[in-house]
């Protein structure tokens, strides 16, 4: 897989969740503007606090990882934990890993 199809296809990813995040997650929430409430219907039942506690979890790793990484001063990195909290974890990740393949790869990176 090439490095431009690899990008196209996290940026797709990171797109199509946005999408479903803003049609389904976006006016429930503007109706009653309970933030806390949304967080904690994520832990409803056994199966969503699995899956709820996997994505938090899953943003610890990213802000590890973008911390470790910090020598390499990926520009624009903050931005992506930021995004990896509202719409997701997706989106953040998949776009740290476009900005760090492409500044890595390019010769002033």
């Amino acid at each position: 897989m090439t490095d431009k199809i690899f990008q196209g296809a996290l940026l797709y990813i990171a797109i199509a969740f946005t999408a479903f995040f803003t049609w389904t997650i976006i006016p429930p929430l503007l109706a009653d503007l309970d933030v806390v409430g949304a967080f904690a219907a994520g832990f409803v039942n056994p199966y969503a606090a699995g899956y709820s506690t996997d994505v938090i979890l899953c943003w610890c790793v990213l802000a590890l990882w973008m911390w470790h990484e910090r020598p390499l001063n990926i520009r624009g990195r903050w931005w992506c934990l930021a995004l990896g909290i509202v719409p997701g974890v997706v989106v953040g990740f998949a776009l740290y890993l476009v900005l760090r393949s492409r500044q890595i790869a390019s010769p002033a990176g």
